[in-house]
């Protein structure tokens, strides 16, 4: 089972992360980074309130967050990763790819906080392959894989 964390023990905080991803409200589904290994894995905590939007139509009578939020949290921990594995990552952006070999093994309710937990499996030629898994009290609650394409800022707008 996962250590239990104090309020002040961790790395980055919700504003170093938002310096690092692009998302913003009420995308940013990552809200602290406990442990940082470039190029190889990292740890990171997800609140999940009931203020969160998407409670209100899943569902009304039984509040049960998204698995595809479980993952894109997970995408976004991995996100983290990949940007601090980069020499120069402020013209890149991270897409996801693809999905696969995901588990969805409980549901994740308001007042839980998921541990994300994630390792590189690979980065070559600009294509990212990380394993992750959220727990919930030590719990494992998702678990799969994710792969993440790096595309040049320009690149993306260019296509508009």
């Amino acid at each position: 089972m996962p250590p239990k964390v104090r309020a002040n023990n961790f790395l980055l905080d919700i504003e170093k992360i938002q310096g690092i991803l692009p998302h913003r409200y009420p995308f940013l589904l990552v809200d602290r980074v406990l442990e940082l290994t470039k190029g190889e894995s990292l740890v990171a905590i997800k609140n999940v309130t009931i203020n969160e939007s998407f409670f209100q139509g899943h569902f009304p009578q039984l509040k049960i967050m998204p698995g595809v939020l479980i993952v894109e949290a997970l995408a976004q921990a991995g996100g983290i990763l990949v940007y601090h594995s980069l020499e120069n990552p402020e013209n890149k952006l991270l897409v996801l790819s693809k999905i696969e070999n995901t588990r969805f093994r409980k549901p994740v309710v308001p007042g839980d906080q998921l541990r994300l937990e994630v390792k590189m499996l690979k980065m070559r030629h600009g294509i990212c392959q990380i394993e992750g898994q959220a727990f919930v009290d030590g719990d494992l609650v998702v678990k799969g894989q994710v792969t993440a394409s790096l595309v040049t800022i320009g690149a993306v707008n260019d296509r508009r």
